[in-house]
């Protein structure tokens, strides 16, 4: 727990500390994540940091540096003097970076991968959001090499300066500390990000194990405790009585203005996938119809209270405090929150993850076919990029070869679309996928085709061993999509898939 949290400035930057034990820590932070890029330069943010870090020297005290959803920050423990040197070398190269390491540091970052959630996580955002904001975690984008110079430069320069940063320290600033980062204008944060799949709904990805997500507001006390419930009540079931899963995690994922996702992810014992999903499901049903008790709410508050009072919490709390100053949003202190919590009642909760569930969105692994209604009674839905089953009228078609379609009954069914407002694209059965060309969020060169990206996570690959005589295809494409769209396929990536 923080206790007399104090507020200084540094050459612009606000500074929140507080007196903790042992050695002094800091973290600068700045407000600029994953959310905040785009998926023609994902990756841009981690290669700021990854181009600041490179310039420190060898170092023999604990120090480290992140890109979250939300924010990225820079951390050092040492002596004051450690923790000075460390800040300034940081502050230096982001007001200068050296460029010229680019190409070295997005092979680093290849090498790294960019991903920064948990993979059933980073599914659900995508699901919810698509390729825009948070959605694009889920994706690896057109590669680190592919991330033009003048990305790096901008997003340094809209970002990365003192009035977009906060620091924080679990001792009082040591003296002579300077943070000489360049001025700028705070980026605006006034709304949470619109959704594009508000559910309930599920889908299948490449995930370990199925997980659940809820949009909702991240403070809401009453949510906050459901949702601790249900995780123990799932914990209790998969892991404990039944040995069907390795880990239960959970996560608040903010995705602007305190609100985002409760989710919930899974680790499924192979050959369980099916089976888990499916009791993860229906413990969520039964979270909302049944209710919550006395006994569970006073366990998980108890929990709440062993975190957020432990004198080892402070830097966390610190953090806290200054992500909320970042965004705009009212920080309220652990004795605040507990108190919060501790009214709300067992009907409360049982209403706040009921009203919840009817936003869930259920990822499940591959190949696993669930059958699932919610609780009125109809099945749940299977959510797609584009639902529909028919091309229009106006869009020229394109098939596979006729030797692919003597090969193969999926090749016979297939067909390609391109009309003067996108693609449509239909492999065998499976629902028609559609991209406008007005939501074309990137277009992947290889070789004579084109793979096209959309804003609701559809892609659709226009290849010539796909499909026969594309070059008009390939044309509309390249002159629908704005340039800035293009990139050609990274060397670094192996599947080159986005």
């Amino acid at each position: 727990m923080i206790r007399r949290m104090q507020r200084d400035v540094i050459d612009g930057v606000p500074v929140l500390w507080a007196q903790a034990p042992g050695p002094l820590e800091a973290a600068l932070v700045f407000g600029c994540g994953v959310r905040d890029e785009t998926f023609r330069c994902l990756g841009v943010t981690q290669l700021v940091e990854r181009l600041a870090t490179s310039t420190l020297p060898r170092l023999h005290h604990e120090h480290g540096s992140a890109v979250t959803l939300f924010c990225t920050e820079f951390t050092v423990s040492g002596s004051a003097v450690q923790v000075t040197a460390f800040l300034t070398r940081i502050c230096e190269a982001l007001s200068a970076l050296p460029l010229e390491r680019r190409e070295r540091e997005a092979g680093v970052l290849a090498a790294e991968g960019i991903g920064v959630l948990d993979t059933a996580d980073a599914e659900l955002l995508s699901l919810r959001y698509g390729t825009l904001g948070a959605g694009v975690a889920s994706w690896t984008g057109p590669g680190p090499d592919r991330i033009p110079a003048e990305a790096v430069r901008d997003t340094a320069a809209r970002f990365f300066h003192a009035d977009n940063a906060v620091l924080v320290l679990t001792g009082p600033p040591p003296a002579g500390l300077r943070l000489l980062l360049p001025r700028g204008i705070r980026p605006a944060r006034g709304a949470a990000q619109p959704v594009l799949t508000a559910g309930p709904a599920w889908f299948q990805a490449d995930v370990p194990g199925p997980g659940l997500a809820l949009h909702g507001d991240l403070g809401d006390p009453a949510l906050v405790l459901a949702h601790a419930v249900f995780q123990e009540r799932v914990a209790q079931r998969v892991r404990h009585q039944e040995g069907l899963a390795l880990r239960v995690g959970t996560a608040r994922l903010d995705t602007g203005a305190g609100r985002g996702e409760f989710v919930l992810s899974l680790d499924a014992r192979e050959g369980q996938e099916r089976y888990v999903a499916e009791l993860l499901w229906h413990e969520a049903q039964r979270m909302a119809g049944t209710a919550v008790t006395e006994d569970e709410l006073a366990e998980e508050l108890a929990g709440f209270r062993e975190v957020w009072l432990d004198p080892r919490s402070a830097f966390h709390e610190l953090a806290e405090a200054a992500t909320c100053l970042l965004f705009g949003l009212d920080h309220q202190d652990a004795p605040a929150r507990l108190d919060a919590l501790a009214k709300v009642t067992p009907e409360q909760a049982r209403q706040a993850f009921c009203a919840a569930l009817a936003t869930a969105l259920l990822v499940v692994p591959c190949g696993a076919e669930v059958e699932l209604r919610r609780r009125d009674g109809p099945p749940l839905p299977r959510d797609v990029c584009s639902p529909t089953r028919v091309f229009p009228s106006d869009v020229r078609v394109f098939k596979p070869s006729l030797y692919q379609r003597a090969l193969s009954p999926t090749a016979r069914a297939a067909r390609l679309g391109v009309g003067p407002c996108g693609l449509w694209y239909r492999e065998g059965d499976a629902p028609v996928r559609h991209v406008a060309f007005d939501e074309v969020v990137g277009v992947e060169w290889r070789g004579a085709g084109r793979v096209v990206f959309g804003s609701r996570g559809c892609f659709i690959p226009v290849l010539p061993e796909l499909w026969a005589k594309i070059g008009p295809a390939v044309a509309a494409i390249d002159a629908a999509v704005p340039r800035a769209l293009h990139y050609p396929a990274s060397a670094l990536l192996a599947d080159g898939d986005g």
